[in-house]
């Protein structure tokens, strides 16, 4: 059986400022970088064979970390992206709530159908995340694979297995 340690990217200067990233490609901000090392030391011990990342900037700096603590290669892959927010991109959610209010309540109730920002639905998510985590595990079988990527994506992951239950609490 292949066991996926799915993991979240460290702090982006986004994540500092606030603002919504999607498919958006902002660095590690220092403090992300220093959670990366410390990431990489404690996962260092999990018995980990492989390091695959998303092909965003934040995922990759995260599993670089990663795979040089375990003296591995880190694979890319861009079916671990973060879900599409559209042209909410960069935003806050301050912002979002001023110019689409009624959006931006629609998408926090939580339906799968909802698109952010006129971008990805989670429903959308759910499909390629699976899709690509099942490809995973079919070409690493029996392995242990340090997975890093987004929020959005393991929400979809977790949704899935709790029956979307996972939306409304994480």
């Amino acid at each position: 059986m292949t066991r996926l340690l799915l993991i979240r990217h460290a702090e982006s200067t986004w994540n500092a400022a606030g603002r919504w990233q999607g498919h958006g490609d902002p660095p590690l901000s220092e403090r992300g970088r220093q959670q990366a090392e410390a990431l990489a030391g404690e996962v260092a011990r999990a018995g980990l064979e492989r390091v695959v990342t998303s092909d965003l900037a934040r995922a990759v700096e995260t599993g670089a970390a990663i795979a040089r603590a375990l003296g591995l290669p880190a694979l890319r892959c861009a079916g671990l992206r973060e879900l599409d927010v559209g042209h909410w991109t960069g935003l806050t959610r301050a912002e979002i709530a001023a110019r689409e209010p009624l959006a931006l309540a629609a998408f926090d109730a939580g339906g799968q159908s909802a698109a952010a920002g006129g971008g990805e639905t989670r429903a959308a998510l759910a499909e390629r995340a699976r899709a690509c985590l099942a490809a995973l595990a079919g070409t690493y079988p029996d392995s242990c694979i340090a997975v890093v990527t987004h929020l959005g994506v393991i929400r979809s992951v977790l949704g899935e297995a709790l029956d979307h239950a996972a939306w409304r609490w994480l």
